[in-house]
Order: structure tokens, then sequence, then C-alpha cells
């Protein structure tokens, strides 16, 4: 229940939607009840096999619904005759059905509208969660999972939370409606059917038992697929190319075959429900026949014959709203299943979050400066007692072996990452007491990886500035030598560049990156191995125009290729999490140290 209570929150402002769905729902329930029990008068009427009240004082009590039918139907039988009674009868039907159809027609809109509302917040909230959290959690995570829980998992929630209301409501309700007609005909016929009711509902309740650990896996299962998908699209080249696709189809394959027997187990306990119900309903009917037939051919009942077919019709809808609260409860317990795993992504938090009081910087003045910095992950050590300063306006370059920790020093900046010790000084305060989306407003950011997105040039190049004009964005295109290709484009700035920015070579994606990070015109650049996935001629291109990019900034540059870095201010060489050189290029060599030996084994231009 704590589940269902929390998924309910998200369909908040409920009563917005409970209220008037609630009232026309028991307005539909009334006269589409009342519908079966004009029945009675109608075919009285029609038999003309009631005996006439004569006097006003044998008018029923309210409460006696079906002896005010045969009052008021006697009454006009015996002023207006049989067939102006008959056409008041059906009349009087016509417009309960029509009524009963409409507030049927609106409680069902509002609830499409409470569900598409639940599922509106419910869908924005795990999405905005997910994008606050760290950047390590997609690291251990698989993206494929992710996807499921924003996309299926959420569909699936939606009927659980409305479904339930129903199950609730509407349908308990319904059967409180029915037996009402039903007692009013006949109590002592009632309350001897109502004995064989438990007993269809424990076999039904056995049924379905089991099927919320079967929705659990079933979730758990189509995750999976959905990240083999994902993981077959985004390295489709290297499926390809190692020639794996039999090996990827078979993981993916197997996932699918367990999913489906998932499915085919539910489907199983699901359809057996409805026939199980159907065959109980008859055998009931068939025993409610079979005596109130013996009590009416035995003068044992005050049951007209009309009554007694109106009282059968009844019944049979009876096990109607049965059946819809066991298919409830079917789409419930995936729901509930479903939901847990969503609300598993929402009660994440973020590794990372501003404290109460975070300060705002605006600007990047003195310098940034690591002291006695630590980082691991979990008991693996990554960077060990770093002590550094980046004064403004210099570029600064790591370089060093594979796995050194040059990437992880750099994310500690925009605190992408934190240190598990030691302190990082922006200005002289401490990055953990600054608002991080202020402080990663001051830095431009180009990574190895060229990431685009399946849109523009313009939007791309704009993503961090969206009300630029396109002279800001071709001003910042011309300084990262982007323009002249961009203009050769089919649409020119307008042209879609395709997912992740296919329709592009990878020299033309770097530069857009660049293009995208002058634009947001930020105090410091971070250049994360920028130019080592490119040819000669794109890296050519691409470094003129970092070096356009790096005039007048503080630069934190990652380099493999060392040739790229040698007028650097300073250059740190780390090795095995420790800062084991620094300084300028000729200092370094000199020294003959593990710098020197990196600089021998490249072969410069």
């Amino acid at each position: 229940m704590k589940t269902y209570f929390r998924l309910l929150s998200f369909a908040k402002p409920i009563e917005k939607f409970a209220i008037p769905y609630i009232l026309f729902t028991l307005l539909a329930i009334i006269f589409n009840t009342l519908n079966l029990a004009l029945l009675a008068p109608l075919l009285d009427t029609l038999f003309s096999s009631t005996k006439v009240l004569k006097t006003p004082t044998e008018v029923p009590a309210a409460w006696d619904i079906m002896g005010n039918f045969n009052y008021y139907v006697n009454y006009y039988l015996k002023v207006y005759g049989a067939w102006t009674t008959l056409k008041i009868v059906c009349s009087v039907i016509v417009v309960s059905v029509f009524l009963a159809n409409i507030f049927a027609y609106l409680s069902q809109r509002i609830m499409e509208n409470l569900r598409a509302h639940t599922l509106l917040n419910l869908r924005k909230s795990v999405f905005n969660n997910m994008i606050d959290l760290h950047l390590g959690y997609f690291s251990n995570e698989r993206k494929g999972d992710i996807m499921s829980k924003i996309t299926n998992d959420v569909q699936v929630v939606q009927y659980s939370v409305t479904g339930t209301l129903q199950v609730i409501f509407k349908e308990p309700l319904q059967i409180i409606a029915y037996l009402v007609i039903l007692l009013n005909i006949s109590v002592k016929l009632t309350l001897i059917s109502l004995l064989v009711v438990p007993i269809a509902g424990f076999v039904v309740a056995r049924i379905v038992k089991n099927l919320k650990q079967q929705a659990i896996n079933l979730q758990q299962s189509f995750g999976l697929m959905i990240s083999y998908l994902d993981e077959a699209l985004t390295g489709i080249k290297i499926v390809k190319a190692f020639n794996a696709s039999f090996r990827m189809k078979d993981r993916f394959n197997s996932e699918n075959r367990t999913y489906t027997n998932i499915v085919k187990a539910m489907a199983r306990r699901q359809q057996l429900a409805s026939p199980t119900s159907q065959f109980l309903s008859v055998l009931m009917i068939s025993g409610i026949v079979l005596y109130g037939g013996y009590l009416i051919l035995n003068k044992q009942s005050e049951l007209t014959s009309a009554q007694f077919i109106v009282y059968i019709g009844i019944f049979s809808q009876l096990t109607r709203p049965v059946k819809s609260i066991s298919d409830s409860f079917s789409n419930i317990h995936q729901g509930i299943a479903a939901g847990e795993r969503v609300l598993e992504l929402i009660d994440t938090k973020p590794a990372i979050t501003d404290q109460p009081d975070a300060k705002v910087v605006d600007g990047f003045n003195d310098k940034i400066e690591f002291r006695n910095v630590d980082f691991a992950y979990g008991d693996k050590i990554v960077l060990k007692d770093i002590t550094a300063v980046i004064p403004k306006g210099k570029t600064i370059a790591l370089v060093g072996p594979s796995g050194g920790g040059k990437s992880t020093l750099m994310d500690l900046l925009p605190r992408f990452t934190e240190p598990k010790s030691g302190s990082i000084l922006f200005d002289g305060i401490d990055t953990k007491t600054i608002k991080a989306e202020s402080l990663r407003a001051q830095m431009g950011f180009v990574n190895q990886e060229s990431i685009l997105f399946n849109d523009s040039i313009f939007n791309n190049i704009a993503f961090g500035k969206p009300d630029a004009t396109l002279e800001e964005v071709e001003a910042a295109a011309k300084i990262a030598n982007a323009h002249d290709f961009i203009t050769q484009t089919e649409n020119g700035y307008f042209t879609n560049i395709g997912d992740r920015g296919m329709k592009l070579s990878g020299g033309q994606k770097q530069r857009i990156n660049i293009a995208r990070a002058v634009l947001s015109n930020p105090s410091i650049m971070l250049l994360d191995e920028a130019t080592s996935a490119l040819d000669t001629e794109s890296e050519k291109l691409v470094q003129d125009a970092l070096n356009n990019l790096m005039q007048n900034r503080t630069t934190l540059v990652i380099a493999h290729r060392l040739s790229t870095i040698q007028n650097a201010d300073e250059i740190m060489v780390l090795e095995g999490g420790r800062i084991v050189e620094h300084g300028t290029h000729t200092d370094l060599i000199s020294k003959n140290g593990l710098y020197s030996k990196l600089v021998n084994m490249q072969t410069f231009e």
C-alpha cells in the first residue's frame, strides 16, 4: 500500500478529478441499475399481470424501489390503459439509458484525464531526477534499463493508479446497487444466492496469485532487452567488425525468450480468471433458476414471473463488476511492480548536491588551487595528495600514462565528482560551498568524444546559450574554423546533423563542439583529448580552432599527443594518481624524467 500511495501522490491535485468522477460515476450507476429494474414493470405492462392498487394509502415506502415501480405501473394501467402505460415505461427506460451512458462517458473521460495527468507528473519527476543524478550513477547502471523505467514502466504505472480507483469505488458501488435491487425483489433468494459468491472470489484470487512477482520479473527482463538493443545500435560498427553479430543476436534473443515466457505465464493466469469466473457465474445463475423456479412453481414465493426474470438478469450482471475487480487486480500487480522500479529511480539521490547556503560565483578573478586532494572509487585510489595551482590566464597541461588520474582530476573542477579529502579552491572559495550551476557556468568543455544532438547545427552550437542570434553563432563558428564547411551543407546552419552528428566527419563534429564552447564565452576551458581521435588534417584545423579558443582564457588541457602542449605555461605529469613532475616543456625535458621518456616515445612532426 505504501508504494500505491506514493504513486497516487503524482495525481495531485487529485480532488480536481476525484470529486467530479465520484459524482458522475454515482449517477451512472444509479441510472444503469434502474435500467434493469425497470424491466419488471415493462414486462408486467406487457402481460398486464400485476394486481392494481386501489388506494393512495397503499403506496410503498421510499426505500422499496420495486414496490414503487409496481405501484405506479398499476396506477397508470388503471387510469390510462396498457398501451399508454407501455409508452410511458419505454420512454422512462430510454431516458434512463441515455443518462446512464452520458454520465458513464463523463466519468470515463475524467478518468482518462487523471491517467494522463498522472503519467505527465510521474514521467516529469523521474526524468528530472535522472538528469540531476551525479555522473557516477550512469557508470554503474545500464542505460537501457533507465530508458525502460522512464518509458515502459511509467506507462504501466498509470493504469495501476486509475485502475485502483475503479476497483475501490466504481465496481463495489455497482455491486451494492445491484444488491439493493436484488434484495428489493427477494430478500430470501438473494441471501441464499450470496452464499456461493465467496467461493467464486476465492477461486479467482488463487488464480491471480503471484502475479506481482511475475510482473517484477517482466519489467526487469524488458529493461535488459532495451539495454542489449541500445548497446547493439551504439556499437553496430564494432559488432560487424569483430563478426559478433551472432553473439549479439543470441544474447538479445535469449532475453527475448525469457520475456516472452513470462508474458505467456502471466497471460495464462489472467486469461484463466475470465472463463473461470464466467463458468462460476453460469453455475450460480443455474442454481438460482432452479431454486427460484421451485419456489414459484410450488407457490412458496410472492415473486411474479416478470420479477423473477429481472432478478436473474440483474444477478447475471452482478458478475461483471466482480470480473472487472479481478482484472483490475492483475493490472494493479503489474503497476505496483513497475512503480517500485520507477520509485527506486526517483528515490536515488545525487551524490553531489549544493549546500543550502551555497555561494554563487559570477566570474573568475585569480586562481584555482588544489590542496592535498585525494579521490577514490571505492577502495581503488585514483588521486593521492594532489596539490597544484592554476593561475588565471595560464594554460596548464596534464600528461602521463593512461589510468594516471588526469580525467578524474579535470572532473573535480566542475564538481562532476568531489574529492574524498582535501579541498579545491576557486578564487579562495571551496568549490563544495559553490552552487554547481554557477561554477559550471564559468567553464567550457571540449571532450575527446564529440557529443552532439540530433538537431540542427545552429541548435547544437547554441546549446549552452539558447537565446543566441545567428550572427553570434556564426562568429563562434568562425573562431572554431567551422563556418566554411557549415555554409557548404544543404541548409547551412539549419542542416540537421543526424543521430550523434553522424552526417559530419570527426573533425567537423569536434569543431562544432569547439564553437559551442566559444559561444558560451567561459573564463576557463577544459579540454580532454580534444584532438586525439582525428586524422592529421582534421587535427590541424581543430588545433588551430583550439588555439583561438584558448586565447585570453585559463585552460586545463589533457593531451596524449605531447606536440600539442609544448607551449603550455606549465605541464603536470601524473602517474599512479600523483603529480610526479611539473614545469615547462623545456624544464621537463632537461630533467630526463617520465615526461622526457614520453616525448621520446612519440614522433614530432
